[in-house]
């Protein structure tokens, strides 16, 4: 049986990164870091390790992946809209410090998806993933929370570890096998143009 391998590319940084401010689905553009990065990234994929490239529909993810894209020779970029971050509801906007002091229990913020929800959100996108492209390689474009989520759900809740931050325009790779899930390669950090 042939593996289905999933890329997972965080788009690159917004001024809303810098702040530590929740965005979500909040639509914040990439910043002149962010469309370096995403240059960056294009540079470091190759296109031929891909067969195809998804991305969410919102801007920063779409503006990184229209980037990758021109730089790694895709001609089609097609939008999945369960890669969508994860929304945080009237929560967004505020600093991560805010949000912790403003709500008791942040996972029951108005108008926001829980943890349970985007879980189960993650897990319908990886059996939609097996299930549309089996044996292919898919390069995704997503956003921090639901790659945490991803990550957490197929490597037994190892990845990320404690305190550990997924850097924009990161990419870490999944692999689905057998029926199971797993991580093939965890790279939290910010990729790189490939050395001459």
């Amino acid at each position: 049986m042939t593996s289905t391998i999933v890329g997972l590319l965080r788009h690159g940084q917004t001024d809303w990164n810098i702040d530590f401010r929740l965005q979500g689905i909040a639509d914040i553009p990439l910043n002149e870091t962010g469309i370096a990065q995403a240059e960056m990234a294009g540079q470091a994929i190759d296109g031929n390790d891909w067969d195809l490239l998804l991305t969410s529909p919102l801007s920063r993810a779409r503006d990184t992946a229209d980037i990758v894209a021109k730089h790694a020779g895709f001609d089609v970029i097609q939008v999945e809209p369960m890669l969508l971050e994860r929304s945080f509801g009237e929560a967004e906007g505020l600093l991560y410090e805010e949000w912790r002091a403003k709500y008791q229990d942040t996972n029951l913020v108005p108008g926001s998806e829980s943890l349970i929800e985007l879980a189960a959100r993650a897990r319908l996108l990886l059996d939609t993933l097996a299930t549309n492209y089996p044996g292919q390689r898919v390069l995704t474009v997503s956003h921090g929370a639901l790659i945490r989520k991803l990550l957490r759900l197929t490597s037994n809740n190892e990845l990320p570890r404690e305190g550990e931050r997924l850097g924009n325009a990161s990419m870490s790779v999944l692999k689905h096998e057998n029926g199971v899930w797993s991580v093939a390669n965890y790279a939290p950090q910010t990729l790189q143009q490939p050395s001459s």
